[in-house]
């Protein structure tokens, strides 16, 4: 029963990130813009390339990683052309193009430098470290538009759902205290996301 129950909240967990990485793309065609910042990108697609290349697991959770991997490779796309015409006024292409690379590189090292420094092949300190960032850069890049362009409820509300089915399944069978923490806080944080949002949506109205 155990073994059941953890699947089908890893499935959940892996469900509901896959319906957020669409609607982020969805979202992010819609208005021309980029839906996720860009150290939040870096972060994803180095843990995803990680932990399906060089560390892969032997679960179901492999062929969520491949989706994750695949769908955040548009994401990345979005960034590269959305972002530079949304800083072109204020930096160069080549400032844009080498910031971005030079997060990508320093990222992939962070979550490697993770990953041996915890022992952790697989990835779960870093996913939920990335992912409590990840949260807080969401409600920044909304705080700096002022605006949801790129953004969504519908997104805040998935990534919550994900992040709580992960947080679930990690308390329930593969308890720390510094995953609870990390957990704790990115609902938190995805919380005021929501309420951010529904708050602009209602001031629109």
């Amino acid at each position: 029963m155990l073994n059941q129950d953890l699947f089908i909240l890893q499935l959940g967990t892996g469900l509901f990130w896959i319906i957020t990485y669409i609607l982020i793309i969805k979202r992010g065609f819609q208005d021309k813009k980029y839906g996720m910042p860009m150290v939040a990108i870096c972060a994803n697609i180095s843990w995803e390339f990680i932990f399906l290349f060089i560390y892969p697991p032997d679960d179901p959770q492999r062929l969520i990683t491949s989706i994750w991997f695949v769908l955040d490779i548009i994401i990345l796309i979005q960034f590269l052309i959305f972002g530079r015409q949304e800083f072109k006024r204020f930096i160069s292409a080549r400032f844009f193009y080498l910031s971005f690379f030079l997060t990508l590189g320093v990222s992939f090292l962070i979550i490697i430098a993770m990953t041996l420094e915890f022992h952790d092949v697989e990835g779960k300190y870093a996913a939920f470290a990335q992912n409590l960032m990840m949260s807080g850069l969401f409600i920044s890049l909304l705080l700096k538009r002022g605006n949801s362009c790129g953004q969504s409820i519908y997104i805040a509300v998935f990534k919550m759902l994900g992040t709580l089915l992960a947080s679930i399944a990690f308390f329930l069978y593969f308890r720390t205290y510094l995953i609870t923490i990390l957990s704790v806080a990115t609902l938190i944080f995805d919380l005021i996301y929501i309420v951010l949002l529904w708050k602009l949506y209602k001031k629109r109205a």
